[in-house]
């Protein structure tokens, strides 16, 4: 097998819309770091598979649509990416434009759906152009003070970490790190256009790996894990911090002994299955969680002010819609590495229910990578016991309870089919 990695930037014009938000305080002002769609492809002598992560609040259906028809349709003489298969999916970073990510999923800007689609062409046509003969190796293991539950400040900050290491005649020739942490360690008040946490790790990673290691970083499972309980603060400091330890994490697994993912020889083949998810009921009574947001104003008590006010912006982050959902579950075989990609933002105990059940009791099963933020956008999808509780999450969802674990039930079923 062959596996190659391209990148094309992002430029996000001054008074560009910001997305992630509800109380930014205006549009963006300029840059803090580069923001930027990056492509691993893997070709196995027949058929290619591209997976492009793009530094934007979400992947609307729209634009992984147009992105899918612009590598059918070659640009450049001599152009290779015609008949690959592909999944864009979205860092999720609160920093970057505004695409369009309404829970339920919507239209994408034209002038966005425009620029992302041609960078995602362009970054994956680049990996195609630089594909060399490899094996593959995945590494896991737990990453400690980085992400915990955001709506329980009791929770453990520890959640897993996947690794996969692309090398070339025994050297190491990339990195795939996929992190199920909300990148949100920017404020709301931060106008500068920034890939936030994502960026940071792709930074400390790449110093220290060095410039012939690519590096991408792509975000997982991560609905209802962030940084709120774990950062020191919401600056560049932070966000250095924060990827430093992440990118220390990924060094000391690589010294580890990682489970096979590919060879020469492997084969590759993918897979997708729609699926209908119906609509929540209407979420709390609004005068009720007002009240409670006032009372813990009055404590003084800020984090029970920050998850107060939390549930009142996920009421108002509905959209009122009462037509059924439809959600797009994707997966891929890469040798023997699975590859399931969810769209919108699955929980996190989702994609571990589909990485275990792979597993087995034994845990040195299938290696299975679970990505979340792919081709498509049908909002939070927290697991069937979280609808007992107030949350964020379960307020702003827009699907009902069972969706969750309908997509990983059809994930799974996919991965036996193939």
């Amino acid at each position: 097998m062959r596996a190659g990695y391209g990148s094309a930037d992002l430029t996000v014009p001054e008074g560009t819309p910001m997305g992630g938000y509800l109380d930014r305080p205006g549009p963006s002002t300029g840059h803090l770091d580069p923001l930027r769609v990056s492509a691993i492809t893997w070709f196995d002598g027949e058929r290619r598979f591209a997976l492009a992560t793009a530094d934007v609040i979400c992947v609307n259906e729209d634009l992984a649509a147009q992105a899918r028809r612009a590598l059918s349709r070659p640009h450049q003489p001599g152009s290779r990416a015609g008949g690959c298969g592909l999944w864009l999916a979205a860092s999720h970073t609160h920093a970057g434009p505004e695409t369009g990510c309404v829970p339920g999923g919507g239209p994408t800007p034209e002038a966005w759906l425009e620029r992302i689609v041609e960078a995602t062409r362009a970054a994956v046509q680049q990996a195609i152009d630089g594909e060399k003969p490899g094996e593959g190796e995945v590494y896991r293991g737990d990453l400690h003070g980085v992400g915990a539950d955001r709506s329980r400040p009791s929770a453990a900050a520890v959640v897993p970490l996947d690794l996969v290491a692309v090398r070339d005649a025994g050297r190491l020739a990339g990195v795939l790190v996929v992190l199920p942490v909300h990148p949100t360690v920017l404020p709301a008040a931060n106008r500068l256009a920034s890939a936030d946490l994502v960026g940071a790790v792709r930074r400390s990673l790449q110093t220290r790996l060095g410039p012939a290691v690519w590096v991408v970083v792509a975000t997982g499972a991560a609905g209802d894990i962030s940084t709120r309980h774990t950062r020191n603060g919401q600056d560049t400091a932070e966000l250095d911090r924060l990827g430093a330890i992440v990118a220390d994490r990924c060094l000391e697994l690589l010294q580890g002994r990682p489970a096979r993912a590919w060879s020469a020889t492997s084969r590759i083949s993918w897979s997708s299955r729609r699926v209908t998810l119906a609509r929540a009921n209407a979420p709390a009574d609004l005068a009720t969680l007002t009240t409670a947001f006032e009372q813990a104003q009055a404590s003084g008590d800020p984090v029970a002010t920050r998850l107060a006010r939390s549930r009142l912006e996920g009421v108002h982050s509905r959209t009122g819609g009462i037509a059924p959902i439809g959600a797009d579950v994707n997966v891929a075989r890469l040798g023997d590495l699975a590859l399931v990609g969810l769209p919108g933002e699955p929980f996190l105990a989702v994609g571990e229910s589909i990485a275990e059940e792979r597993r087995g009791p034994d845990a040195e099963g299938r290696p299975t990578v679970v990505l979340g933020y792919v081709n498509g956008y049908p909002g939070y999808l927290p697991t069937i016991d979280a609808y007992e509780r107030t949350e964020y999450e379960v307020l702003a969802s827009q699907v009902a309870p069972g969706s969750a674990e309908l997509l990983a039930e059809t994930a799974l079923h996919l991965l036996e089919e193939m």
